[in-house]
């Protein structure tokens, strides 16, 4: 073809129109406002904003990859709710590879992958929690578009704009991996919610249900049916829950392993019992505290829960003896290691030893507020608890020095920590019995808060426990150095971590024995509001101490120079000191703490006189330590 073909020589080529030139005047008529906005109308780009919901959940649904969905979220809040509302198994897969790779459609898939594997590998991304106002709907929703969270923690509710039925179902679409779920006082959640999560997340493992006044029996029947992995369920404070709820978890969950019932005013024995007999093959793990409950339940726990390993029971005023006594009779508590009973008058002497006669491989026993629990049971106690390793006793009024050196006379050679607190029962003995035992196997020893314990009955656990590596004396303000020498001499083992906090009567000469002692091996010391203890311990503690990680000094009378002493000290590598309420510590010792271990992890300054400015040059220094200000 010529390319001179349509030419008509006129200087125009054929078919197309020539325009004219056109010049407007002064004279010329004003443009009206109205073609302004028309023309403008014209001129305005195509926005995706501009489809209906429909059309745009089918472009949304085919974004690939947690950093696209995020970035597509933060567009508007309608993205961010069409986003929340596409399933994992609605999302639009990637198509099959071409034969011929494409080099750009490579280099896309390799940095996907890569994201992959960041949120893999990233605690922060598989595990998120939502506190306070920072708990709404909108910041779970948009937690849950990016996906792959295996743990969700949901602590408190935005007081307007709380976590909802919606924020929990965007969740379950989005997270169908989800493992882990936190509901703690968040009272708009609904069975709904739950629903949801029990419809699309069948991986869940962990359940936590605090607070949720509007959650019911049909919430925890959808869990049972569509969560068969779940091996941890903790219901507290939730008024709606009863007993067809935990019975279906019972019936549903195989793998179940820990229970936790709290405050559930409505749950009582058909509750309990439906749940342990049909979990009795797995369950290890369960915690009753404030129900209504009798007898029936510990009698069903004693005969069913042969898996159980730990079994906590607390405030059930309406179990009493019987019902320990039959739980122990029953024989099915073979496997039970550690029991707590709290605030139950249920437990006597009689039932504290049955159960320990009849669950043989008990090692740990914590008794709170146990009023009917006296001496009269712990040697028989003693005695049958053969593997019993440690014994922990608070607020036992009735339990006495003559009931715990009985006990320890008897105790199985396995024993290895006893802790006594706040027992008004416990004051020294008049006169001192003739005969003392020895229990060579306890390396711990805790006696917190008896305000009868005094010089006499301290010099006289020296006696007794010459092998200790742990002593916490916390709150003994009648204890002086008169009684802490002895238990210092006597100590043939190096003690490792000491607790005198509150001993408000003990001086340097006390501090300076022990450290001469025991400096070796004293890893963790507690001088906290001994207010007689000064420099002098200081200079003590950096002579002989070479392994000392963690020394508290709060409220004691130490000063600049007992400071500038242990940062001299160059075999001490302390990794925490607290120096808090220390008033003769001033700015001067900004230098000294400046110039401290490298190994210093955490340093406590507060209610002293160092100052704001000098605070921020010692983070500068100390750059690796948290300080606390």
């Amino acid at each position: 073809m010529s390319p001179f073909q349509g030419y008509r020589g006129d200087g125009v080529l054929a078919g197309v129109r020539s325009r004219k030139r056109v010049f407007a005047s002064a004279a010329d008529e004003p443009v009206t406002a109205a073609a302004v906005p028309k023309r403008q109308k014209r001129r305005e780009e195509p926005s995706l904003d501009a489809l209906p919901d429909e059309c745009l959940f089918e472009v949304l649904r085919r974004v690939r990859g947690a950093r696209a969905r995020c970035a597509s979220a933060c567009v508007s809040r309608r993205w961010l709710a069409l986003l929340a509302g596409i399933r994992a198994s609605d999302a639009v897969l990637a198509p099959a590879a071409p034969a011929v790779p494409d080099l750009n459609q490579e280099y896309l898939g390799d940095e996907d992958d890569d994201e992959a594997d960041l949120m893999d590998h990233d605690g922060d991304s598989r595990e998120r929690t939502f506190e306070g106002k920072e708990a709404t709907d909108a910041r779970l929703t948009a937690a849950a578009v990016a996906g792959r969270l295996a743990s969700v923690s949901v602590r408190g509710s935005h007081p307007a704009r709380g976590v909802t039925d919606a924020g929990i179902s965007a969740l379950a679409r989005g997270c169908p991996a989800l493992r882990s779920l936190a509901l703690w006082d968040v009272p708009q959640v609904t069975d709904v919610g739950l629903a949801e999560i029990a419809a699309e997340c069948h991986s869940l493992e962990r359940l936590d249900i605090t607070g949720c006044p509007l959650v019911t029996d049909k919430g925890l029947v959808a869990i049972a049916q569509g969560c068969p992995e779940l091996k941890s369920l903790t219901i507290e404070a939730c008024s709606g829950v009863a007993n067809e709820g935990l019975k279906a978890i019972g019936r549903s969950c195989a793998k179940l392993q820990a229970v936790n019932i709290k405050n559930c005013a409505q749950v009582d024995d058909q509750g309990v019992s439906g749940l342990v007999c049909s979990a009795t093959a797995s369950l290890a793990k369960v915690r009753l505290q404030g129900l209504n409950i009798t007898d029936a339940s510990l009698a069903v726990i004693g005969y069913y829960g042969k898996a159980i390993t730990d079994l906590t029971l607390a405030r059930l005023p309406a179990v009493g003896e019987r019902g320990f006594w039959v739980m122990a009779n029953a024989l099915g508590l073979q496997k039970l290691r550690c029991m707590t009973v709290v605030s139950c008058p249920g437990l006597t002497d009689l039932a504290l030893a049955s159960v320990a006669k009849f669950s043989p491989s008990l090692k740990l026993v914590n008794l709170r507020k146990c009023s009917k629990v006296s001496d009269g049971c712990l040697k028989e106690f003693a005695e049958s608890a053969r593997v019993l390793e440690n014994l922990q006793i608070e607020e036992c009024n009735k339990v006495t020095l003559m009931g715990i050196l009985g006990f320890l006379l008897n105790c199985s050679p396995k024993f290895k920590a006893l802790s006594l607190a706040k027992c008004i029962g416990i004051k020294d003995i008049c006169p001192a019995p003739a005969q003392l035992p020895v229990c060579k196997s306890l390396r711990s020893l805790t006696i917190k808060d008896c305000p009868g314990f005094t010089d006499a009955s301290l010099a006289v656990v020296g006696m007794i426990c010459p092998q200790l590596e742990n002593v916490n004396l916390s709150g003994l303000g009648a204890v002086t150095d008169n009684g802490f020498l002895p238990l210092i001499k006597s100590s043939e083992s190096g003690l490792v971590n000491v607790d005198l906090n509150g001993c408000e009567n003990l001086t340097d000469a006390a501090v300076s024995a022990l450290v001469k002692a025991h400096g070796s091996s004293l890893a963790h010391l507690s001088l906290e509001g001994c207010s007689k203890i000064t420099d002098a311990s200081l200079f003590a503690i950096s002579e002989s101490c070479s392994q000392l990680a963690e020394l508290d000094l709060s409220n004691c009378m130490v000063s600049d120079y007992g400071v500038a002493v242990l940062a001299a000290a160059k075999q001490l590598k302390l990794r925490i000191l607290s120096l808090s309420g220390c008033m003769k510590v001033t700015q001067k010792s900004v230098p000294f703490l400046g110039s401290m271990s490298s190994s210093l992890e955490g340093l406590n300054l507060q209610f002293n006189f160092i100052g704001n400015h000098n605070i921020a040059s010692l983070e500068r220094q100390l750059w690796r330590c948290d300080i606390l200000a």
